[in-house]
């Protein structure tokens, strides 16, 4: 920090407050990667254990609970 008068001139280090050693670039990649591998671990998890139904589970359980029904 130099005083000429009555101004303060800072270097670039003192007037950001920290340095840039880019340290949080490296954190935000690394927690991105993170949450990218937990959301597919969850999704595939679950597609995993889903039975195979082909989408028609539903629908046939609908229509057989119908004829079942008495008139």
């Amino acid at each position: 920090m130099e005083t000429r008068g009555q101004e303060v001139h800072l270097d670039k280090e003192e007037a950001r407050g920290g340095e840039t050693s880019g340290v949080v670039r490296y954190v935000l990649l690394i927690s991105l990667a993170l949450v990218i591998i937990a959301l597919s671990a969850i999704w595939l998890t679950g597609a995993l254990t889903t039975p195979e139904t082909g989408g028609h589970a539903d629908t046939e359980k609908a229509a057989t609970q119908q004829q079942d029904q008495p008139q």
